[in-house]
């Protein structure tokens, strides 16, 4: 299994602390059963920090008509709204909402060049309220693929606690590549044009980087 970048040193320091705190319980308590169930808890919780910065090979079939998902997680809005940041007019607003165990890599939803990249601290309300993607922590890209646009934002969540984007205006990227990280629960919000196809039902199970959440029409 392969680990992201960004979890190399919570890894180092999460090991070296359950070590500690194991050698700790073990020096005052012995082999007892307060000892063996540390040990149990230290080995779930080392176990549930690894799995959240695993980075998983992904496989993404570069067409420039379609949009993909730029996370893993669950559909959890589809509505027409109007996006007053950028673009203020009405879009298709698709959100995915990654939970902890969710691979928490995001990715480029189509290649192009990045013409918007602001960064906004904020709040930490649950990734699921209404108010998440306006009052919390969060980012907005948009990448321009030849006139058509896409914007997307990172918004950290109730855990969440920084959001890690490694892309700046005047980049040309590519579809499916990582553009950034969010440590926990959070949230992905993608704006597409009205007219976009969407091919993603409510509820549905995404793939960062392979599930075709819409097509250019």
């Amino acid at each position: 299994m392969r680990i992201h970048r960004e979890g190399y040193l919570i890894i180092l320091v999460t090991t070296l602390l359950l070590g500690l705190l194991n050698f700790g319980v073990h020096w005052f308590a012995g082999d007892g059963i307060v000892t063996q169930i540390i040990m149990l808890l230290s080995i779930v919780m080392y176990v549930l920090v690894v799995q959240f910065f695993r980075n998983p090979l992904r496989f993404t079939q570069i067409d420039p008509n379609t949009i993909i998902a730029p996370a893993d997680g669950k559909v959890v809005v589809i509505e027409e709204v109007e996006e007053p940041e950028y673009f203020k007019d009405k879009r298709r607003q698709v959100s995915i909402f990654m939970s902890p165990l969710n691979v928490h890599v995001n990715r480029n939803p189509i290649s192009g060049e990045v013409c918007y990249v602001r960064y906004y601290p904020g709040k930490y309300l649950v990734a699921w309220h209404p108010k998440s993607s306006t009052e919390n922590e969060r980012t907005t890209v948009v990448i321009d693929q030849g006139g058509r646009k896409v914007l997307f934002r990172q918004i950290a969540g109730a855990l969440a606690r920084r959001i890690i984007y490694y892309v700046k205006e005047g980049q040309q990227v590519r579809q499916g590549r990582e553009m950034g990280f969010i440590r926990f629960g959070s949230r992905i919000d993608l704006f597409l044009p009205l007219d976009a196809k969407i091919s993603v039902k409510l509820g549905e199970k995404t793939t960062g980087g392979e599930t075709v959440i819409a097509r250019f029409d």
